[in-house]
């Protein structure tokens, strides 16, 4: 198995989230390749808190883009986060809870496992 293909705690990655569709390579999976620079490693269940410290720091996730066929997101939903915005979410006290099976092991260059396992939320709680 290569490292694309592994998930943070040594499985195959799973997927994140079909509906909203996400990912850098918009498969469903948090899956870093060479060419996401950004490393949209980590899956998380969004929270408003979320949203909303992101939106401060100028990347609004919650309003639709129809032009880019970006929905918006809400809380609750699933979506691939740049490992960097996550643990600067994590300093800040709002990091939004991490499903650890779609989290990529490439996220490990950023994040802490402690950190992500920390914030792991139940695999069930959501379906893809």
């Amino acid at each position: 198995m290569n490292d694309i293909a592994k998930n943070v705690i040594g499985g195959v990655l799973q997927t994140c989230s079909l509906k909203p569709m996400t990912g850098f390579l918009r498969n469903g999976c948090c899956q870093v390749t060479e060419e996401d620079l950004g490393n949209h490693g980590v899956c998380v269940v969004l929270t408003i808190e979320f949203l909303l410290f992101s939106r401060r720091r100028g990347n609004d996730l919650s309003t639709p883009r129809p032009e880019f066929d970006f929905p918006g997101l809400q809380p609750g939903n699933r979506w691939c986060l740049c490992s960097s915005r996550w643990q600067e979410a994590l300093e800040a006290g709002c990091a939004p809870g991490v499903v650890l099976a779609a989290t990529s092991a490439a996220a490990l260059e950023i994040v802490r496992l402690d950190d992500l396992k920390r914030h792991a939320v139940d695999l069930d709680q959501e379906n893809p």
